[in-house]
């Protein structure tokens, strides 16, 4: 469960990432007051932690899918 929600903030840290990257447009600081407000800051260090958990998944990808096998 863990994997599935660190997947799903790295993606919306990616999409806000494109956003920043084709139209200058930071939806965190759009949503949370600013980039320097203390929850937009907060969202960042979440979002860059689960990217950096999401760095395992390449890793145990094969792994995961062999214990799945197993089990049918």
């Amino acid at each position: 469960m863990l994997d599935k929600i660190a997947l799903v903030l790295a993606v919306i840290g990616a999409i806000n990432w494109g956003l920043v990257g084709l139209f200058q447009f930071d939806a965190f600081a759009w949503m949370f007051g600013g980039s320097a407000s203390i929850i937009a800051r907060i969202l960042y260090v979440v979002v860059a932690l689960a990217g950096v958990w999401c760095i395992s998944l390449l890793f145990r990808e094969n792994a995961v899918l062999r214990d799945a096998s197993d089990e049918v």
